[in-house]
């Protein structure tokens, strides 16, 4: 009976070390994925990655999604709405982290153009500073990671 107890345990450590390498092997994957997915980013321009931001809102149920105009935008790229909330959405398309200026852009373009909600949308991640001063704002943030979530669902 002993040599059945070791077996199991022999194959229970083999079939725990082929769920440990699989992880290995997907989270490698992923993480050459994202690297394609942000160079994709770097050969857009910050124009062009506000229209390609606004088609995905539009294929997640965001209606009247307009481009706002280059300059003078007030700190805001995109105005949607969707489910009667509408939404002012700044755009940065970056190489690193979005401060706290993203954020004051975002608040800003909320109440001057009487949205709803104002947000922060990018291809990366937020600094500290940024999430802590969107707390206090009240700007929902969507980083690269919800960006990447939009693509795939769509």
């Amino acid at each position: 009976m002993s040599e059945i107890a070791f077996d199991v345990k022999a194959y229970a450590a083999v079939l725990a070390g082929l769920v440990i390498a699989a992880a290995v092997v997907m989270a490698v994957c992923r993480y050459y994925k994202r690297g394609r997915y942000l160079k994709r980013f770097d050969e857009m321009d910050g124009h062009d990655f506000e229209y390609y931001c606004a088609g995905l809102l539009e294929k997640h149920g965001f209606c009247e999604v307009e481009v706002t105009r280059g300059s003078g935008d007030y700190g805001v790229d995109i105005l949607a709405q969707k489910e009667g909330v509408t939404y002012a959405i700044q755009c940065k398309r970056y190489n690193g982290p979005v401060g706290v200026k993203a954020v004051q852009e975002a608040y800003a373009g909320r109440d001057y153009y009487d949205r709803m909600v104002g947000c922060v949308l990018t291809n990366q991640y937020f600094t500290k500073a940024a999430v802590e001063a969107a707390q206090k704002l009240k700007i929902l943030l969507w980083d690269g990671g919800y960006l990447e979530e939009l693509e795939n669902e769509g």
